[in-house]
C-alpha cells in the first residue's frame, strides 16, 4: 500500500479545517467576481462585485422610496371617511365595473386571438403578433387618439356607427371601456399564447382522430389545459385596466359619474383635496399588490 503524500494530507488538512470552520474562504479574481479566497458579499454563484451591489441598492431605493412615503403620508384617520365619500365611492365604483367589462371584452376577443397567433402558420404573423403588442408600448395618450380617430364621429369607422346605429363611444361609459380594452388586451394575448405554445398540441389531434371538430378539441380539451394561462392573462389585463388614465382621458373624458375613473379622480383630486388623492392611490396600490400576490406562484414557476 503507499501512503498519502505530504501534500495531499496537507490539503486535505486544510480543507477540513475549512470545512470545520465553516467553508473555504473566498477570493477575488479579477473578472470573475468573488471566488474562495478572501471573504466578499455572498451571492447565489459566488458574490456581488461592489460596483455592482451599489447600482442595486440604488435601484432598489428608487424604486421602493416613492411607495413608502406614500405609506407614510397617507391619512390613516381620515381614510374611512375619504373613501366613503360620494365622489371618491362614484370613481370606485366605475373603475370596477368598466376594467371587469373590459376585462371581458379582452377575454371575449382575446383568447380567439392568442390562439390564431399560437397555432395557425400564416403569411404576416409576425407582422400581426407585432401590432398587437404595440399597445404595450404606445404612449396611452398617442392610443386615446388613435381610437378618437377611429371611432369618433367624424372617425373612420365612428362614423359609421353613429350613421348607421347612433352609436357614440367617445366621453361615454361605453368609450372608457374600449380604451381600457384597447390598452389591456395585450397582456392577456400574450400570456395565454405563451401558455399555448407551451400545451402539448398532441391531446388536440387525439381528440380529433375521436372525432371531434377542431372548435370542440379547443373548448373540451385546450381550454381547460390553458385555464392557468387565461386566468394569469385575465387578472394583469383587469389590473391594466383599472389603473389606464391616458387613453381614457383623451378618448372618454373625464366626467363624474359617467368616465371619471380612479386614475383620473386622482389626478382631479391632487389639485383640490391631496388627502384624498392620497387614499385613492392607496386603494390602487393594494390592487397591484393582491395582483401580484396571486401571480407570484406562477412567476416563481416559470423563473
Amino acid at each position: 500500500m503507499t501512503s498519502p503524500s505530504p501534500s495531499a494530507s496537507s490539503s486535505q488538512g486544510a480543507g477540513t479545517a475549512d470545512t470545520l470552520g465553516g467553508g473555504p474562504r473566498r477570493r477575488r479574481v479579477p473578472g470573475r467576481g468573488w471566488l474562495p479566497g478572501r471573504g466578499g458579499f455572498p451571492g447565489r454563484h459566488g458574490g456581488v462585485p461592489l460596483p455592482l451591489l451599489l447600482p442595486a441598492l440604488i435601484g432598489l431605493v428608487l424604486l421602493v422610496l416613492p411607495l413608502v412615503a406614500l405609506l407614510i403620508r397617507a391619512p390613516w384617520r381620515s381614510m374611512p371617511d375619504l373613501l366613503t365619500s360620494p365622489e371618491v365611492w362614484q370613481a370606485l365604483k366605475l373603475s370596477l365595473v368598466c376594467a371587469t367589462a373590459a376585462t371581458a371584452v379582452s377575454l371575449v376577443l382575446g383568447v380567439p386571438l392568442a390562439w390564431l397567433l399560437a397555432r395557425v402558420d400564416f403569411p404576416g404573423r409576425g407582422l400581426v403578433r407585432a401590432l398587437v403588442t404595440l399597445p404595450l408600448v404606445l404612449p396611452p395618450v398617442v392610443g386615446g387618439v388613435a381610437l378618437l380617430m377611429a371611432l369618433g364621429r367624424n372617425g373612420v369607422v365612428g362614423q359609421w356607427l353613429d350613421d348607421w346605429f347612433g352609436i357614440t363611444l367617445p366621453f361615454t361609459t361605453a368609450g372608457v371601456v374600449v380604451a381600457e380594452a384597447f390598452v389591456a388586451m395585450p397582456f392577456l394575448v400574450i400570456s395565454v399564447e405563451g401558455t399555448l405554445r407551451a400545451a402539448d398540441p398532441r391531446y388536440e389531434e387525439a381528440a380529433a382522430t375521436l372525432g371531434a371538430s377542431r372548435f370542440t378539441a379547443f373548448r373540451r380539451v385546450t381550454l381547460p389545459l390553458i385555464a392557468p394561462g387565461v386566468a394569469a392573462g385575465a387578472v394583469l389585463a383587469w389590473a391594466r385596466a383599472l389603473g389606464e388614465f391616458g387613453a381614457t382621458i383623451t378618448f372618454a373624458g373625464n366626467f363624474p359619474g359617467r368616465t371619471q375613473t380612479m386614475p383620473l379622480a386622482v389626478y382631479l383630486a391632487l389639485q383640490n383635496d391631496p388627502e384624498a388623492a392620497i387614499a385613492l392611490s392607496l386603494v390602487l396600490l393594494a390592487v397591484s399588490i393582491a395582483v401580484l400576490g396571486g401571480l407570484r406562484d406562477r412567476w416563481m414557476t416559470a423563473s
